[in-house]
């Protein structure tokens, strides 16, 4: 089952994508795509329902992030042997764990604001996994358990504040729009193998990130039990699980987002994101134009 969310920003309502590819409206059997309708059995009535009685939507209707109600949003840095190797770093011995503010997810084809002061905004494209019921303590042997589903996130980063402004990743992560979720929150039934899912991203039209789940240090069963062990897991928090080699950092020389760039991306079976880069004070001009 493929969930989405559609709507406008902060008005999104919650769907579902038919067999062939239309969307359809799920607001008269569930409120949203977020903690109570991320359980499991939540899940097992949805699946129950027959796409072909939904409403459908129109083809052009915004996508919001998948899941709503996101109250943490925790990822996993240099989860990828192949990133580490290309940016220098050591194999970690456990994972890297650091926060995105809620506040940085978008929906998968909202424009991506280059922020104020920022000059070295970098791509990642990333398996994320969001919980679908509470999850302390838990052991990797049944940490699926507690996972509702699958998506794509373009981990977006500003890596002068990442790297340079103290010694927490947080400030170069949280953006608003550095986190587009989506399209679709896939169930696990629905994905092959999350340790062997193909992943892209293109920049212009140029393929920059080209990797595989396979080369992950820590598996999302690992990484969900890890965490666990430090912070109490809700459902619809979000954990993004780290990016394979060819970001911007990683190039000689460095290579940064800049107005007007388009990035896609994509994790087999998990969709396509494609969004486009804006300066932030050419967005503000043109958020007061339609204002």
């Amino acid at each position: 089952m493929k969930l989405i969310r559609h709507g406008a920003p902060g008005d999104e309502k919650p769907g579902l994508v038919d067999a062939k590819g239309g969307y359809r409206n799920l607001s008269h059997l569930v409120r949203d795509i977020t903690g109570p309708a991320l359980s499991p059995e939540s899940l097992a009535r949805l699946k129950l329902v027959d796409p072909e009685t939904l409403p459908l939507l129109p083809p052009d209707t915004r996508l919001g992030p998948c899941v709503g109600g996101t109250r943490n949003v925790v990822a996993i840095g240099l989860n990828y042997a192949d990133h580490a190797a290309e940016t220098g770093s050591p194999i970690p011995s456990e994972p890297i764990v650091f926060n995105k503010a809620p506040s940085s997810l978008c929906g998968p084809n909202d424009t991506v604001i280059l922020p104020k002061g920022s000059s070295c905004t970098d791509w990642e494209v990333e398996l994320a996994i969001v919980i679908g019921r509470p999850a302390s303590y838990v052991h990797a042997n049944e940490a699926l358990d507690y996972v509702a589903g699958a998506c794509i996130c373009n981990d977006v980063s500003e890596r002068d504040w990442q790297m340079n402004r103290g010694p927490t990743w947080t400030k170069g992560k949280s953006a608003p729009t550095f986190g587009p979720l989506g399209p679709w929150l896939v169930t696990l039934d629905e994905i092959k193998d999350l340790k062997a899912l193909a992943m892209s991203l293109d920049l212009n039209g140029e393929r920059v990130q080209t990797g595989s789940t396979a080369t992950m240090i820590f598996d999302v069963p690992q990484i969900v039990a890890y965490c666990s062990h430090f912070m109490l897991l809700e459902p619809g928090d979000v954990i993004t699980t780290g990016t394979p080699p060819g970001v911007g950092l990683g190039m000689k020389p460095p290579r940064y987002l800049k107005e007007g760039d388009e990035m896609v991306l994509r994790i087999e079976g998990l969709g396509e994101q494609r969004q486009k880069v804006i300066a932030f004070d050419a967005w503000t001009a043109q958020a007061a134009a339609r204002a």
